[in-house]
C-alpha cells in the first residue's frame, strides 16, 4: 500500500519530561508517528478535543514550545527483515552495534491486532530449552507464553540465554529484548552470544536504562513486530523479554506524566492491557497463514517472593504457566533454583516427547518428598532407618540430575538417557555424586560412538519401544563397565550397607550445615 501523502501540522503547546502536548492535530490517531524536524520524532499516546499527548521517542535536537509537529495519517511502522539477524538494534530498529545501516525487507506496524482464534493451531511441538528441569517437568511448546518469576539475582536471565544457545542448528529465530537493563548487563549477554556463535540466528533489541522512556516502552512491541515478519514466513521464533517489571515501571512514569489517575501501586488502570495486547501475539499459526510460531518467555522480578503484587498477578493470569525461582534454593547451590511446587506449564505434556513424559512423570513428586524428608531429618536426632537413608541418597542423586551449570544447554537425547538411567537405578550404582555428574556429561557422546543409529531413531520416534530400551540398557551397562572407578555389581545386602553409609554421610553433612 502506498504511503498516505496528506499531512497535518500542529504546534508544541507544552513539554513535561518525555510528554509533549501538541495542538492543531484534528485527525490524529493513537500510535501515530509525529515528526518534530531535525531527526526528532514522537508517537501519540492519547488525545482529547483540544490537544494530543505525544511521547518522545528520539530527541535529536532540543524541542521547544511553538515548534511544528507534522503527522501523516497512518500508524507507526518499523522496518523488519532477514538482515536484522545477527544485529543489535534500538526500539526504532536503528543499528546499535556500530556495524552500519540495515536494509529492510518490509515495514510492520507496532500495534497490530493479534491473530484470530481460527488462524491458530493447537500447540503440539516442543521448544527444546536445553534446561533439564524445564524439558523434563515444565515443558514449553512452540507458540506458548511462559512467565519467569523470581527475586533479584536468582538466575532468571539464564533461562532465556540458555534457551537461545540451545536453538543452534534448529532453525528457530531468537530475539532477546533488553528493557531497562544496565549497559554492563547487556554487554555480558552480547559477549555470551558472540562466544557461542548465537548471533547466526539471534537479534537483540536493546533499550538500556540510559535510553529514553519512549524507547523502553516500545522495545517489546518492536521485537514482536520483527518476530511476526519471520512467523508469517513459516519460521519458528523465540522471544525473551528481560524484563517486564522495568517495562511496567517505564509505563507508570509515562502515565503519571500524562496525568492519568494512578491505581494500585501507582500503576494506571490499563496496565493489564499494556501487556495482554502484546502477550496475545504469541501463537502457532495454521497452514493457511504459514505455520510459523512465536514463543514468549517474559521475565518479571518480584520482591521477597511476593506473587500477589499487581504486575506479577496480572501476568500470571494471561500466560500459559510460570517458572518460579526460589532464592533459598539458589542460596543452597541448587541451580537452576526452580520451585517445583509453584511452577507449572498449563500446556504441559501435550507438547512433550512421549518418552520424556513417561520417564519424568513421578520425578516432581519424588523431589518434593525428598525435600520434605531432608528437612525432617535435620530436625531429628539419632540414627535413621535404612529405608530413609536410601530415600535420601536417591533424592540427592535426583537433585544432582536436576542441577545444571549456566551456559551449558543439554540436548534432549542426553536428557532421555539420563532420566532412563535414573529410573532404572543405574545412577544409584555409581559410587559418588561426582561420578553421576561425569555420567551426565559423557553419556551422549558415548552413546553416539557405540550406537549412533539409536540416537537418530530416538529423535525420529520420540517414544519408548523395545528396540530403544534394549539399546539403552546396552549403552549404559557398557558405560558402567568401561568407566574407571565404577564398582562392579554387588549383592543386595552389601548394596544396602553401602547405601546406608552414603545416606548417613549425606545426613551428617546436612546436619552440620544446619548447625
Amino acid at each position: 500500500m502506498a504511503e498516505l501523502q496528506y499531512t497535518e501540522v500542529g504546534y508544541v503547546k507544552s513539554i513535561r519530561g518525555c510528554i509533549i502536548n501538541v495542538v492543531g492535530l484534528n485527525h490524529c490517531i493513537n500510535g501515530q508517528l509525529i515528526n518534530f524536524g531535525y531527526g526528532s520524532i514522537g508517537m501519540i499516546l492519547g488525545f482529547n478535543e483540544q490537544e494530543a499527548n505525544v511521547l518522545i521517542l528520539k530527541e535529536a535536537s532540543k524541542i521547544r514550545t511553538g515548534d511544528e509537529a507534522r503527522a501523516s495519517l497512518e500508524p507507526f511502522r518499523v522496518p523488519v527483515g532477514k538482515n536484522f539477524i545477527g544485529r543489535i538494534v534500538t526500539s526504532l530498529c536503528e543499528p546499535f552495534d556500530g556495524l552500519g545501516p540495515i536494509k529492510e525487507d518490509a515495514y510492520y506496524p507496532i500495534f497490530p491486532a493479534a491473530p484470530a482464534i481460527l488462524e491458530r493451531l493447537p500447540l503440539c511441538l516442543t521448544l527444546e530449552t536445553g534446561t533439564k528441569v524445564l524439558d523434563s517437568m515444565i515443558p514449553i511448546g512452540l507458540g506458548q507464553r511462559q512467565l519467569i518469576l523470581g527475586n533479584k539475582m536468582t538466575g532468571k536471565t539464564t533461562f532465556i540465554t540458555d534457551t537461545i544457545l540451545n536453538q543452534k542448528d534448529t532453525g528457530v529465530i531468537c530475539i532477546y529484548v533488553a528493557t531497562g537493563k544496565a549497559r554492563s548487563q547487556l554487554a555480558r549477554v552480547v559477549q555470551l552470544f558472540q562466544d557461542y556463535d548465537a548471533f547466526d540466528y539471534t537479534i537483540i533489541v536493546a533499550a538500556p536504562s540510559s535510553s529514553p522512556p519512549g524507547q523502553q516502552y516500545l522495545s517489546p512491541y518492536v521485537a514482536c513486530s520483527i518476530g511476526e515478519y519471520f512467523m508469517h514466513r513459516g519460521k519458528h521464533v523465540f522471544i525473551g523479554f528481560d524484563d517486564f517489571t522495568k517495562h511496567a515501571w517505564c509505563y507508570r512514569e509515562i502515565s503519571l506524566l500524562l496525568g492519568r489517575a494512578p491505581g494500585r501501586d501507582s500503576y494506571p488502570g490499563d496496565i493489564f492491557y499494556l501487556h495482554s495486547k502484546m502477550i496475545e501475539r504469541a501463537c502457532y499459526l495454521d497452514e493457511d497463514h504459514g505455520q510459523g510460531s512465536m514463543t514468549f518467555l517474559p521475565i518479571v522480578e518480584i520482591l521477597e517472593g511476593d506473587l500477589t503484587a499487581f504486575v506479577p498477578s496480572n501476568l500470571v493470569s494471561m500466560t500459559d504457566g510460570q517458572i518460579m525461582l526460589d532464592a533459598a534454593l539458589f542460596g543452597e547451590g541448587q541451580k537452576p533454583a526452580l520451585d517445583l511446587g509453584l511452577s507449572v506449564s498449563r500446556v504441559g505434556t501435550k507438547v512433550q516427547w512421549p518418552i520424556i513424559k513417561q520417564l519424568s512423570g513421578p520425578l516432581r513428586l519424588e523431589f518434593l518428598q525428598f525435600r520434605e524428608l531432608e528437612r525432617l531429618s535435620k530436625l531429628r536426632s539419632g540414627s535413621q532407618s535404612d529405608e530413609v537413608l536410601e530415600q535420601l541418597r536417591s533424592g540427592e542423586i535426583l537433585r544432582c540430575v536436576l542441577r545444571q551449570d549456566k551456559d551449558s544447554p543439554v540436548a534432549m537425547e542426553s536428557l532421555v538417557l539420563i532420566l532412563y538411567a535414573f529410573n532404572k537405578k543405574y545412577l544409584h550404582k555409581l559410587p559418588t555424586l561426582e561420578a553421576v555428574n561425569q555420567f551426565q556429561l559423557n553419556i551422549l557422546e558415548f552413546a553416539k560412538d557405540l550406537n549412533p543409529e539409536i540416537i537418530t531413531k530416538l529423535r525420529a520416534r520420540k517414544k519408548m519401544d523395545e528396540e530403544i530400551e534394549n539399546a539403552f540398557n546396552e549403552i549404559i551397562e557398557a558405560y558402567l563397565n568401561k568407566t574407571s572407578g565404577i564398582r562392579p555389581e554387588i549383592e543386595d545386602e552389601e548394596d544396602t550397607d553401602i547405601l546406608s553409609n552414603i545416606g548417613r554421610d549425606i545426613l551428617e553433612e546436612a546436619t552440620s550445615k544446619n548447625e
